[in-house]
């Protein structure tokens, strides 16, 4: 008996499945593939983006601060020799597995376009 292994994207996802499940959302969480990735949506927003390089939550900039102070944190570079992004950002793994404190930044960036 075998089983495949989950895919980094498969447990990333996973991680922002849980965290929209514990908002109560996870009805309204949807997934695309893009650019090597996957891009998700919370209520018909772009709220993240699941690269190879980690789950990146785009957030307003007067959030970002507060993020890119935690150690492992940092904003997305989306391909080499690219800028790095002006509004996802990189989360740090331990971040990614502490459900509530996902649910909390999931919840920041689901409300940005809507401040």
């Amino acid at each position: 008996m075998s089983m495949s292994t989950p895919t980094v994207l498969e447990l990333m996802r996973r991680d922002l499945e849980d965290a929209a499940a514990h908002l109560g959302k996870l009805h309204d969480l949807r997934f695309k593939p893009m650019f090597g990735g996957l891009m998700a949506w919370l209520d018909e927003r772009p709220c993240a983006w699941l690269t190879p390089a980690g789950l990146a939550l785009k957030l307003p900039p007067a959030d970002q601060p507060a993020l890119l102070q935690r150690d492992g944190a940092s904003r997305l570079i989306a391909r080499p020799g690219a800028a790095p992004s002006r509004h996802y950002i990189v989360l740090p793994a331990s971040l990614c597995h502490d459900t509530p404190a996902l649910a909390t930044w999931l919840a920041r960036s689901a409300s940005a376009g809507r401040r």
